[in-house]
């Protein structure tokens, strides 16, 4: 997927000229160079598999983060989510290559403070750990709007599902990698002896992801692409989005419920290990990476209503399925119906790209896009960080049936708010 470079001869001169597969001239603009931005993200893929890998076990049974702690450390974790807005808007002048290196540079402080905190003094290593776990998040969440920008201003017009669904995949690529690396990491331990309660894998893991970082910084810093150089708005809401505000709010909430509390069903309620929830996030990633492509082109297809829709309904089966299925099944079959459940949660997740496509259809310009996306990453926070306390609370005072069964009339109010979106917009 990297750009190759072909000669050819004209006379008695050589003509250096870019090529790159076919499959990429269908959707991206004929004067990109995707090969780079792609290479970024399977850099930044890796990292983030790495991390994600680990990062529940690490607090489980390194830090020991119990449930209610777990929903307190998601609150500052998710923080510069809600607080975006207000970050981009210190970088308002800035080209959106440009706020992408910054996120990268961020995320990769970000590591080098969970490689280098020691777990010598727990109640320090836990101030410690969510400090950095904020600077990475901060890195992370800068990156999550221009990316999608960056892909949708690279395609062809009517491509831009197409190009979310690739960059999408790409990422999971990188994903995959990095939870094999965990997997590998681990196994290999176990035989020499060590458990998942020894914190020398988890420092091995966080190292490498490190040195990804680095590496992803060095690739990115020559990341030209991007043809938006006009100054950004530094706040904006504009009232024709309102429906895609809403959208979001709804989104920060189911997101934040299984992000934060479904891997700690599959720890603390299953006993599932580093190994167990590695392979976990390797079967998702690989399904999101081949599913990706496939749905973003059903979204330019069905449109993005349909998806909408569609991918909230599914939604209320597996919330269900996550509160209630050591009620209804043996544990040894509830914990193979739950990895089953977090698997196709995953894959369901991807439809979110519509909410994207949703906001170029009824954008201007490429500027409003950007601003757009940052200002419903922000208002999405909103909600997600009270859901990571509240839900926290929930499952220590109700149990986890009452805070999924929450989770699934979310799911259904949002599949009916979407049903009021227009299937066809045109730009402004």
């Amino acid at each position: 997927m990297i750009l190759r470079q072909q000669s050819v001869y004209a006379g008695n001169t050589m003509i250096r000229k870019k090529t790159r597969p076919k499959f990429f001239d269908n959707i991206y603009l004929p004067d990109v160079k995707i090969g780079r931005f792609l290479s970024v993200l399977i850099l930044f893929g890796i990292t983030f598999g790495l991390k994600r890998g680990v990062q529940d076990n690490y607090l489980a049974d390194v830090i020991h983060i119990e449930p209610f702690e777990r929903g307190i450390v998601e609150f500052f974790r998710e923080m510069p989510g809600l607080l975006l807005i207000f970050i981009l808007a210190l970088m308002y002048r800035f080209s959106d290559s440009k706020v992408f290196k910054i996120g990268i540079a961020i995320m990769t402080a970000g590591m080098a403070g969970l490689l280098l905190t020691s777990s010598s003094h727990l109640f320090m290593t836990k101030i410690l750990v969510v400090i950095f776990m904020v600077i990475f998040s901060t890195g992370e969440h800068i990156i999550m709007p221009v990316r999608s920008t960056i892909a949708m201003e690279l395609a062809k017009r009517g491509k831009a599902g197409a190009s979310l669904g690739i960059t999408t995949s790409i990422n999971q690529l990188g994903n995959i990698l990095g939870f094999l690396l965990v997997i590998g990491i681990f196994v290999l331990l176990e035989k020499f002896g060590f458990n998942r309660t020894d914190v020398i894998g988890y420092r091995i893991v966080f190292g490498i992801a490190f040195a990804l970082s680095i590496a992803a910084m060095m690739v990115v810093a020559a990341l030209t692409e991007t043809r938006l150089k006009i100054p950004r708005q530094r706040l904006y809401f504009a009232r024709k989005f309102h429906k895609y505000y809403i959208l979001e709010v709804f989104y920060g909430s189911r997101k934040q419920i299984f992000l934060t509390f479904a891997p700690y069903v599959l720890i603390l309620q299953y006993g599932a290990s580093p190994s167990v929830m590695s392979i976990l996030f390797t079967i998702c990633a690989v399904f999101i990476m081949l599913c990706s492509p496939l749905i973003g082109r059903l979204i330019d297809k069905v449109g993005f209503k349909a998806v909408m829709v569609g991918d909230t309904l599914i939604l209320i089966v597996v919330c269900l399925m996550y509160g209630f299925a050591h009620r209804l099944f043996s544990p040894s079959v509830a914990f193979i119906i739950v990895c089953i459940n977090f698997i196709f949660d995953q894959i369901i997740s991807i439809a979110s790209m519509a909410n994207n496509v949703y906001v170029q259809r009824i954008s201007s310009n490429q500027e409003e896009i950007t601003a757009t996306l940052s200002t419903g990453i922000s208002v999405n926070h909103i909600f997600s960080v009270l859901i990571a306390l509240l839900g926290g609370w929930i499952w220590k005072v109700a149990g986890i049936e009452t805070l999924f069964a929450i989770s699934a009339v979310l799911a259904l109010v949002n599949s009916l708010y979407a049903a009021t979106i227009k299937p066809t917009v045109s730009h402004n």
